[in-house]
């Protein structure tokens, strides 16, 4: 449990920097912390992460700039309300503008967990 927990805590460090009105990906958060192919363990953090009110899960979505979390928000429409509150704006559960909003933690965070 300690190994996950970790993990966990070093997703929700890159989480907690994601800018107001940007997004980015589970695979680009997996990178940042050197475990590329852990995407998926990425979105089980951020399944995990509902009950820490730090920690803008909203701001999180797949490669191609999907909802697919939506169904863990308490609502199918919470997450899409919470980016379009920031100014993204979301049709038919995509982010429209993606690449343009992406925010790579590799190239523009400048605090990485080790």
């Amino acid at each position: 449990m300690a190994d996950r927990d970790d993990f966990f805590e070093r997703v929700y460090h890159v989480v907690r920097q994601i800018p107001f009105g940007r997004v980015t990906s589970y695979g680009a958060i997996a990178r940042a912390i050197g475990a590329a192919k852990a995407a998926r363990t990425v979105g089980y953090a951020m399944n995990a992460s509902h009950s820490l009110p730090d920690v803008p899960a909203h701001r999180v979505v797949n490669r191609l700039g999907l909802l697919t979390g939506k169904h863990y928000f308490g609502g199918l429409n919470a997450m899409q309300q919470l980016l379009e509150a920031e100014g993204i704006v979301v049709v038919e559960d995509q982010v429209q503008d993606f690449k343009a909003l992406l925010w790579d933690p590799l190239l523009e965070c400048a605090d990485l967990p080790e």
